[in-house]
C-alpha cells in the first residue's frame, strides 16, 4: 500500500495546521429542537477509524437467520408503533378528510398495532442532488420545521413514520441526520455559525479554511490517508471507499476530522433512536465481485440499520450483528479462539459503501483544485488501487463465509465486495421496505433519479423493483404493478406524485399484500433541481433552493398546485389500514384514488425529450455556479462503470 508515504509526505506539508470540522458549540441550534437534537450519536471505535480486536462477549455473535426480524428490532418496534400514534392523530386530523374523522379511527385502533397504519419513507440515490431533494421532502415531513403543521402542511408524516431507507445520496441524507443525533435538515444547513452542510468545497478539496489552501488540502489528505493506512496496518483490506468514506464524513458529520469514531451501530445507543422518537433508519448496498461492471438484477441486497447487516434475499438469507462487523464468522460461528472486531462499522465507509459510484471518479481526477504535486501523488495511489479492482466496499473476512452454501453465490469466498445501492438501477431502496416480516403499509418514494437526457426521473427505479419482484429472488417481497418507462413519462406520471398499488383485489393470488406506493419524483416548482450526479460543489445559494424545491415537491407547493394533495396524502396513510379494519373508505379518499392512482391506462410509444419548466416562480440563482467534474471524466466512470444514470 502506499497510503503510508502519501501520509508522511501529506503530513509533512500540512504540520501544523489545525482541524477543519465545525465545533460543535458551535453549531446552529433550530430554535424547534433541543441542544440534544444536536449532539451526536457516540464516538465508541476505540481506535478511531482503525477497527479493534476483543475479546467476543459470553454468548458469541453468530449468523441470524433471515426467516424473522430480530429480536432487537421487534422489541423496538413495540416501542416506535406506540410513538407514531399521537403524530399520526394529529397529522391525519390536520389533512382534513371531509366526513371522516381521523382522530377517532386512530384511537379505535391504536391498541392493534396490525391495524394501525404503518409508514416507510425511501430516499433516492443521485449524489448531492438526492440528499438535496430528500431533505426537502424529509423537512416537509419533519414536525420540527417552523410552520410544518399548519393546516393542511405534512410535518408530522416523519414522526409518524415506522422506517427512513436511503440509498447512496440518499444514504448520505439518512446517515447525515442519524448520526448527528437525528437533528433537521434546517439545522444542517443553517448558517448562523457555519452549517454542517457545507458543500461549496467538494470533497476532492476538503473543508473550507482561511490560510493557504494547498496547507488544507494537504492535511485534509493526510488525516484521511493516515485513516485508512490505520485500518489497513490493523489487517482489515481497505479500498477506494474508506477513502471516499472518510471525505463524506467532513461533509456529512459534525465532529473534529470527520468523526471518525463514529459508528452506524452507534446509532441504536442514541437518546432518540433508543427512546423510539425517531423512524428506523436503513441503507442498502448492492453485492459485485471484483471485476466485475455489471449488476444484474438478481444481485444479492443487503442492508445496514442499527443492529445488523445482513440480506432478506434468499441467497445470504442472513444477518450479523452490525456492531461486530469485520468478524471473522465461519458457517455462522466465530471460530474457538478467534476475537471479535468492533469499530468495522464507520457511519463514514457505511454511507460510502451504498454510494461507490463515486469511485470511478476518484479515479478519474484531473483539474480538481488539488495542488499538482499533491494531486500527482494522489492519483498515482487511487490508480493503483484500481488496478486492482478494489473500487468497491471490502467486508472482509466475508460474514457469511460458508453459510448457506447451497443458495449464497459468496459462501466459499472468504471476500464480500459490495458497491453503491443503486447499480442494479433500483435506486429507491425500497426492498427492506416491502419485506413482509416489516408489514409497512404505505411508502412514499422520493425519487431524485437522472434517468433522462436533463437528469429527471422517468420511473426506471420503480419498473426495476417491480420487475425484481417478479423473479425468483423475490422471496415473497410482493410489490405493485408499474407499467414501462415509457408510459410514465408519456401520463406524466413522472411530474407529480402517482400512487400505484390502489386496488388490493390484484393481489388476491398472493401471500401478501404490497405496502401502497406513493411515487414523488424529483420536478422543478422554484429552481432546476436536476443538478448533474456529478457535481461536486453546491453554493448554500443552490443548496437552499434545491431544499426548498423538494419541499415544494412533496407538498405540491403545499397543496397550492393541487388543494386536494394534503388529503390525498392523508387517504394514503390510512388506504390498508382501513381496509384490514373492514372500514368504510371515506368518499373524499375514493376521489383521491380516483385522482393519484395510476389506473392502469398504458402508453409505450416513444415519448419526447422530457424537459420541464418550474412550475412556480423560479429562485434567483445569482451566485449559483457550481464546479462538475470534466465532461471526460463523468464519461469515463460511467462506461467504466457500464452504470445507468443515477
Amino acid at each position: 500500500m502506499k497510503f503510508a508515504l502519501l501520509a508522511v509526505i501529506a503530513s509533512t506539508v500540512a504540520a501544523g495546521v489545525n482541524a477543519h470540522a465545525i465545533p460543535l458549540e458551535n453549531a446552529y441550534v433550530d430554535t424547534s429542537v433541543t441542544v440534544e437534537n444536536l449532539r451526536r450519536s457516540l464516538p465508541n471505535s476505540p481506535k478511531g477509524y482503525t477497527p479493534t480486536y476483543q475479546n467476543c462477549p459470553q454468548n458469541a455473535p453468530v449468523v441470524r437467520s433471515a426467516a424473522s426480524l430480530s429480536p432487537n428490532e421487534t422489541r423496538w418496534l413495540q416501542k416506535r408503533r406506540n410513538s407514531t400514534i399521537a403524530p399520526m392523530r394529529n397529522l391525519l386530523s390536520r389533512l382534513n378528510i371531509q366526513n371522516f374523522n381521523a382522530t377517532q379511527y386512530i384511537d379505535r385502533v391504536a391498541s392493534n398495532a396490525s391495524a394501525l397504519p404503518n409508514i416507510g419513507i425511501a430516499v433516492s440515490g443521485g449524489g448531492w442532488r438526492a440528499l438535496m431533494n430528500g431533505a426537502g421532502a424529509l423537512k416537509a415531513f419533519d414536525s420540527r420545521t417552523a410552520n410544518s403543521t399548519a393546516k393542511g402542511k405534512l410535518g408530522g408524516l416523519l414522526q409518524s413514520a415506522t422506517y427512513l431507507s436511503g440509498l447512496s445520496g440518499g444514504s448520505w441524507l439518512v446517515g447525515s441526520l442519524y448520526i448527528n443525533n437525528f437533528t433537521t435538515v434546517g439545522a444542517l444547513q443553517a448558517e448562523t455559525s457555519g452549517s454542517v452542510w457545507e458543500f461549496g468545497n467538494s470533497v476532492i478539496e476538503g473543508p473550507e479554511k482561511s490560510g493557504i489552501q494547498i496547507f488544507n488540502t494537504a492535511e485534509y489528505y493526510a488525516n484521511l490517508v493516515s485513516d485508512v493506512d490505520g485500518k489497513a496496518n490493523a489487517g482489515f483490506n481497505t479500498s477506494l471507499t474508506d477513502l471516499w468514506g472518510r471525505a463524506l464524513s467532513y461533509q456529512l458529520i459534525n465532529a473534529s476530522e470527520g468523526g471518525p469514531a463514529y459508528t452506524w451501530s452507534s446509532i441504536g445507543i442514541s437518546a432518540p433512536f433508543l427512546n423510539a422518537d425517531a423512524p428506523y433508519p436503513i441503507i442498502i448496498a448492492d453485492s459485485r465481485a471484483p471485476g466485475e461492471k455489471l449488476i444484474s438484477s438478481n444481485t444479492t441486497i443487503y442492508e445496514f440499520n442499527p443492529y445488523e447487516m445482513g440480506s432478506w434475499d434468499p441467497t445470504s438469507f442472513g444477518f450479523v450483528p452490525m456492531n461486530h462487523l469485520g468478524t471473522n464468522w465461519t458457517a455462522g460461528r466465530v471460530p474457538a479462539n478467534e476475537k471479535c472486531v468492533v469499530g468495522f462499522d464507520n457511519a463514514g465507509f457505511l454511507m460510502g459503501t451504498s454510494s461507490t459510484l463515486f469511485n470511478q471518479l476518484i479515479l478519474q481526477l484531473n483539474d480538481t483544485g488539488i495542488p499538482d504535486a499533491l494531486r500527482n501523488l494522489v492519483a498515482d495511489l487511487l490508480t493503483g488501487l484500481g488496478d486492482d479492482n478494489n473500487d468497491i466496499a471490502d467486508y472482509t473476512p466475508n460474514p457469511f463465509y460458508r453459510y448457506n452454501p447451497q443458495t449464497n453465490p459468496s459462501a466459499n469466498s472468504t471476500r464480500l465486495t459490495l458497491v453503491d445501492g443503486g447499480e442494479d438501477l433500483e435506486n429507491i431502496p425500497l426492498h427492506p421496505l416491502i419485506q413482509p416480516n416489516r408489514h409497512v403499509d404505505v411508502i412514499f418514494a422520493v425519487d431524485s433519479s437522472a434517468d433522462t437526457a436533463f437528469h429527471w426521473p422517468n420511473g426506471t427505479s420503480i419498473v426495476a423493483t417491480y420487475e425484481r419482484s417478479l423473479s425468483a429472488i423475490a422471496n415473497g417481497t410482493d410489490f405493485p404493478s408499474i407499467p414501462d418507462v415509457n408510459t410514465i413519462v408519456n401520463l406524466g406520471l413522472n411530474t407529480r406524485p402517482t400512487f400505484f398499488g390502489c386496488d388490493t383485489s390484484n393481489f388476491t393470488g398472493g401471500t401478501t399484500i404490497p405496502p401502497l406506493v406513493v411515487y414523488i419524483p424529483n420536478s422543478p416548482y422554484t429552481t432546476f433541481s436536476n443538478v448533474s450526479t456529478f457535481q461536486l460543489e453546491t453554493n448554500n445559494t443552490q443548496r437552499d433552493a434545491i431544499i426548498l424545491n423538494g419541499l415544494n415537491v412533496a407538498t405540491m407547493a403545499n397543496g397550492t398546485r393541487d388543494t386536494t394533495w394534503p388529503t390525498c396524502v392523508a387517504c394514503a396513510i390510512l388506504s390498508r389500514s382501513l381496509e384490514r379494519t373492514n372500514t368504510e373508505v371515506p368518499q373524499a379518499c375514493t376521489s383521491c384514488f380516483n385522482r393519484f392512482c395510476w389506473d392502469g391506462t398504458l402508453n409505450s410509444t416513444k415519448p419526447a425529450n422530457y424537459n420541464p419548466m418550474p412550475v412556480l416562480q423560479t429562485v434567483n440563482l445569482q451566485s449559483g455556479g457550481s464546479k462538475l467534474l470534466p465532461r471526460w471524466a463523468v464519461a469515463a466512470a460511467a462506461a467504466a462503470l457500464g452504470y445507468h444514470a443515477m
